[in-house]
């Protein structure tokens, strides 16, 4: 079938998000750093919610790759016309 888009976007918004979730935990006793967002560590939020975009990203394409695995595997269904012809 090809390359499923959410596998790159999966990863990218992970890749993304987990950047933002260290510079977020490494800056985090940075209080002039946060206080233009009235004190709120927008780094590591931002960061916590685009990594669990990108990991539900990467689960729901790898639920897929096993879903046409499957299908691969068992073949096409037979048409109840050919079984009652048998």
């Amino acid at each position: 079938m090809g390359l499923d888009i959410r596998w790159p976007i999966g990863l990218m918004f992970s890749l993304i998000g987990a950047l933002l979730v260290i510079c977020g935990l490494v800056t985090g006793s940075d209080a002039e750093m946060y206080k233009r967002s009235l004190d709120i560590n927008v780094n590591l939020y931002w960061g916590l919610l685009l990594l669990v975009f990108g990991l539900s990203m990467l689960t729901l394409a790898w639920r897929g790759a096993q879903k046409d695995k499957q299908t691969q595997t068992a073949g096409p269904p037979s048409k109840p016309e050919e079984l009652a012809s048998r």
